[in-house]
Formats: structure tokens, C-alpha cells, sequence
């Protein structure tokens, strides 16, 4: 079948808005590790997918679901010692006193029933998220995901705070002042709730602010955050869907980086590498408070299958080093970014850890002018010569980059070159 043939068959069955990768759309059939092929057998660097956490179709985790498929699989309203081996496993990557939780089969989920969490124990309504959010798409979580939802759909109960950008904003000024002024940010948006009878419920914010165009965060940013919050009577959920799982290498999860311990953590994507597996970690406090005033049951949450897959992705974090891995090829990676940015003007700024990275484009780095319509080029020209990636930020100017995290040297040498000879014969 032709791709455009597909292309019709899908537009009649799942609309013309569904949205696609790349002007050419690309019909994948395989996966393997940090590798896709497309119908007409051409192979693909997968340089950006980080649901294929541990790479695709990982013969571990294939095995750990099979297995468990044609033994058991029903819900969590039975004792089954998988799930709660999974739950003991995962609770143990965590501060000590986030030692409760929810299992769920999407980050929407997660981030929907984290709403409900804090809204509920603190009998507050309002929720803060930034002006470039991405957190799902259910009814409660779009009005937040700022990133789709206009300002006129997002409702009383929602202010956002700009997005964090110290590539433009630094002017000289400390870490700490930095983190001051953005903090000012959120105390105004707590503000602006007060004048209207409203209190905070929640600062929810993506803790790689992914989205955002994965801004290098001033040091204390986020342990500054977490206490105005408190301040005000609110909690701190992060969103751990990207930066979760050992993304940035050192830590297992975006807030530790930063030092803060949040009152809630969401995760999804990475969490069954493929398979629908999320969560919501909280406080046992939390849970108990939450769950004597509301039964909280998910049918495939959790389930036989999900948790021996969840397990199966932590033994390969584990036993294959990754996070050792996205740490050495993280900085292998960041330092050939560094050396292209020096040979091509349109790379203004680089900046990641582990194996996550923005490489931000301007059209001239004085004034820093982004250069949105030929990132858009340089991430289609990628895909034609067989490396994938994409591109965030309210510009749509900066390449997200954030592979499988069985990334190596050999695929980065091939990352690089790709990226060198697109920037080559676009300039």
C-alpha cells in the first residue's frame, strides 16, 4: 500500500486534524531498540521517543508481558504479588515520605486524579501551570494544558505563569536572583486567584518544563516554588512523564535533580515503555485523606500484565546501566552539540543533561530572533535522511532531542553527522 493511500484511509476514519510527524508522514511497520523501519524497509535513528524507554520492543520486556499475558490478567480488586512487588519497587525510588500509590493507564489519568488529590485535601480550587503546558488531555487537564487550550477555554479555576526562559532573561543576574524573579511570577498568579475569592489548590509543572523548550532551570528554582506554594495552601504536583525513569541520568527523577520533594507525582509514558502503564505517588497523609472520602478504582490500572511490565523496565534501568548510559552519552552528545554550535550560526544555544536535549535555532544571535520556520526544515530534513526528532518552545524554534536511553556513542556519532550536514545545506 502506498503511503498516500494509507493517508486517505486514515483521514476517513480518524479526520484530517489527527495530527502527524513531518511534512512527508512516515508509515513505521518495526522497532527495534533505538531503531524503526518503514514500510520500504528503511531504517530510522530514533532520536526521540521516550515511550520506547528502554528501547522498542525490548525482548525483556516483550517476555515479562507474554508471560504474564497467558497466565493472568485481570485488575487490581484481586491480591496478585506482582502488583504489589511493582508497587514496593517503584515506591523505593522515591523520597521516604512519597510512599503511596495509584496506578493508572495514561499521564492524563495521572494528572487528572492528582487534581482531584489536591483539590479534595485542601478544599482549595486553583491550579497554576505555565503558559506553554503540556499535561493531557482530559476535560480537567486540558484547561491547564496551556500549550492547545486558548485562554478562553481554560476557566476560573486556571492561571498560567510565563514560561521560564533564561537563555533570553539571565542579563546577568545570579541563579538566585533568577529564581527569585520567576518565583514573583507564580506569587502574581496566586495573587490574581486571591482578587477573585479563589485559593490555590495545585502548581502542577512538567519538572523537564519539556513543552517550554527544556529551560536550563536556576539553581533552587523549584525547592522556591514548592514553598510558596505551601505558603499559600497549596501542593506541588510534578510531572514526571518526560523527565521521569533516569531521562536526565544522575537522578530518577526531575524534581531530586533540583533538590524539591513534591506532595505529588504523576508519571506515564516511560513507565511500561509502550505499554499503557501510569501512576500518581503521594504521600500515605494524602492517600488516606483522598481515599476516605472517595473510592478510587481503575479497571486496567495496574493490572497482572502492566505491573510484571513496569517490573521488567526497571530490572533493564537497572541491569543495563542506563542511567550510567544516559549520563556518559548524554555528555558525548552535548559536547558535539557544543562543537556544531560554534561551526552554525542558526544554533543559538544547547543545552540538556542525560539524555534529554534542546538545541535552540535563531535566525541571528544578537537578537535572538527564533528561527521557527527553518527548525521546522532542519527536523524534516532529519527524517529524509533517516534520523528522527522534533521541535518545542512557544516558537516551535528549538529541536527536541530525546532518544531511547539505550542511546549510544555509535547512534550519537550518527546524530551528529546527520544534524551537521542538514545544518550544512540549509544555511
Amino acid at each position: 500500500m502506498t503511503t498516500d493511500s494509507l493517508l486517505q484511509r486514515r483521514f476517513r476514519v480518524l479526520g484530517r486534524n489527527s495530527p502527524l510527524f513531518y511534512d512527508e508522514p512516515l508509515h513505521l511497520v518495526r522497532g527495534d531498540g533505538v531503531w524503526v523501519y518503514d514500510a520500504h524497509g528503511k531504517r530510522y535513528l530514533d532520536a526521540y521517543n521516550n515511550v520506547p524507554h528502554v528501547g522498542h520492543c525490548h525482548p525483556r520486556v516483550v517476555e515479562a508481558l507474554c508471560n504474564q499475558a497467558r497466565t493472568l490478567n485481570s485488575h487490581t480488586r484481586y491480591l496478585d504479588e506482582t502488583v504489589v512487588n511493582y508497587a514496593e519497587r517503584l515506591l523505593s525510588t522515591f523520597d521516604a515520605s512519597l510512599n503511596r500509590v495509584f496506578f493508572t493507564c495514561t499521564g492524563s489519568e495521572s494528572n487528572e486524579l492528582a487534581m482531584r488529590i489536591a483539590r479534595e485535601c485542601t478544599g482549595n480550587m486553583g491550579v497554576i501551570s505555565t503558559a506553554y503546558a503540556y499535561h493531557g488531555n482530559t476535560a480537567a487537564v486540558a484547561q491547564i494544558s496551556s500549550v492547545f487550550t486558548p485562554p478562553s477555554k481554560r476557566g476560573p479555576f486556571v492561571r498560567n505563569v510565563p514560561v521560564i526562559d533564561p537563555y533570553r532573561e539571565r542579563n546577568g543576574r545570579s541563579d538566585e536572583e533568577l529564581a527569585d524573579t520567576y518565583v514573583q511570577d507564580l506569587q502574581h498568579a496566586i495573587a490574581d486567584f486571591e482578587r477573585d475569592g479563589v485559593k490555590l489548590a495545585a502548581v502542577l509543572f512538567c519538572t523537564a518544563f519539556s513543552s517550554e523548550g527544556l529551560p536550563e532551570l536556576p539553581r533552587g528554582y523549584l525547592p522556591k516554588v514548592a514553598a510558596a506554594v505551601h505558603a499559600a495552601g497549596g501542593l506541588v504536583i510534578a510531572d514526571e512523564v518526560q523527565a521521569g525513569f533516569g531521562r536526565f541520568g544522575s537522578h530518577m527523577w526531575g524534581h531530586a535533580l533540583q533538590g524539591m520533594v513534591p506532595d505529588i507525582v504523576t508519571m506515564g509514558k516511560p513507565m511500561g515503555n509502550g505499554h499503557p502503564l501510569a501512576g500518581v505517588v503521594t504521600t500515605e497523609d494524602l492517600m488516606e485523606r483522598f481515599t476516605s472520602e472517595n473510592m478510587y478504582f481503575n479497571t486496567f490500572g495496574g493490572n497482572e500484565v502492566s505491573s510484571a511490565v513496569g517490573l521488567a523496565v526497571l530490572d533493564v534501568l537497572r541491569d543495563e546501566r542506563l542511567l550510567e548510559n544516559a549520563q556518559s552519552v548524554g555528555t558525548y552528545v552535548l559536547s558535539g552539540m557544543r562543537a556544531l554550535q560554534k561551526r552554525h550560526p542558526l544554533i543559538a544555544d544547547v543545552r540538556g543533561k542525560g539524555m534529554f536535549f534542546a538545541v535552540e535555532m535563531v535566525t541571528d544571535r544578537e537578537t535572538r530572533e527564533p528561527a521557527g520556520a527553518r527548525t521546522k526544515a532542519v527536523v524534516n530534513a532529519m527524517r529524509q535522511r533517516g534520523v528522527l526528532i522534533s521541535r518545542i518552545g512557544p516558537h516551535d524554534n528549538i529541536l527536541k532531542i530525546r532518544p531511547p536511553m539505550s542511546f549510544s556513542t555509535q547512534n550519537a556519532d550518527l546524530l551528529l553527522a546527520t544534524l551537521d550536514t542538514v545544518l550544512s545545506t540549509e544555511s
